[in-house]
């Protein structure tokens, strides 16, 4: 009898143990973000895209403390982060409208205007919201001219800072960009500034962001390349919701943005982003795009 007593006791030991076992694994999964290639959809999950920016390991290490932080401060409801592996992946998915929430570029952003989203907020920081042309130090271009014949690197076609507003730099400066120049288009902002750096281009077009980025892992990249030409800015990223969100919810999401700046983590978010802050946006804030495109289909090469 006492030893069976023991074993009793033993198996109901053995249950408790299995019980906090479980209630831990469950809990480690739903505190896990999960980073998907297709979107999640509940009742109680938004998805947030976020164009490509970078590629998608390094916009998950930058961005998914700022879903996370969604997550954590809007009570009921969860944030799962968006890659795309691509400029057009993204595009088509913003097409169909997949995202409930999501962070385009400002040409992105007028076409997701027109598809049913709504600009509630944009990035801060206009002025380094433009183009740049990277050479390497030891190149023979020293003028513009000099691009003739010459093969230039760029993201993607539709990428605003990092293609269009170099192309049409080039343009100002009498560079025909269709006759001119070979234009390649590898995918990603750090894949067009290595083919530079790798020698597979002359010359590499990008935007701020992810060239002082790349240069904080790859600090040799300064001793071989250099910024030759910038362009004037225009306005930043936006961010938009689809038309289709409560209101309430879009509201909680722009406090919790436009108040980043006010907190030690807020800040810390904004940081990894190399961004000061968010600001308030609507969809009439990007008519300055639309006449930027149209001026540049006429006249640069048509989208």
């Amino acid at each position: 009898m006492f030893k069976l007593d023991k074993i009793l006791r033993a198996l109901c030991f053995l249950s408790i143990l299995l019980i906090i076992q479980s209630c831990d694994n469950q809990n480690s999964n739903i505190n896990q973000l999960t980073f998907s290639k297709q979107p999640i959809k509940s009742d109680k999950n938004y998805s947030f895209a976020i164009h490509p920016l970078h590629n998608p390991e390094r916009l998950f290490k930058i961005f998914n403390p700022l879903i996370l932080y969604l997550s954590k401060h809007i009570k009921g409801v969860t944030f799962t982060l968006e890659a795309s592996r691509n400029y057009a992946d993204f595009n088509k998915k913003m097409d169909k409208k997949l995202f409930d929430f999501a962070l385009p570029n400002p040409y992105q952003t007028i076409q997701a205007i027109d598809n049913g989203y709504n600009v509630f907020a944009k990035m801060g920081d206009d002025k380094n919201f433009r183009g740049i042309i990277i050479v390497r130090k030891d190149s023979t271009i020293k003028k513009f001219s000099d691009l003739r014949g010459k093969k230039v690197s760029y993201p993607a076609p539709t990428a605003l800072a990092a293609t269009m507003m170099p192309q049409y730099l080039l343009y100002k400066n009498g560079i025909n960009v269709l006759k001119d120049l070979t234009n390649i288009y590898v995918g990603s902002q750090e894949s067009s500034i290595m083919n530079v750096y790798y020698k597979n281009s002359d010359a590499a077009a990008t935007w701020p962001t992810p060239w002082l980025a790349l240069q904080k892992e790859r600090p040799e990249l300064t001793k071989e390349l250099y910024v030759k030409w910038e362009t004037p800015p225009l306005i930043n990223n936006s961010l938009v919701a689809k038309n289709s969100i409560p209101k309430e919810m879009i509201q909680q999401v722009t406090f919790l943005l436009l108040s980043l700046n006010n907190s030690k983590e807020g800040l810390e978010i904004l940081q990894r982003m190399e961004l000061s802050t968010f600001q308030s946006a609507s969809n009439n804030t990007y008519d300055v795009i639309r006449s930027f495109i149209k001026e540049f289909s006429l006249k640069v090469r048509p989208i």
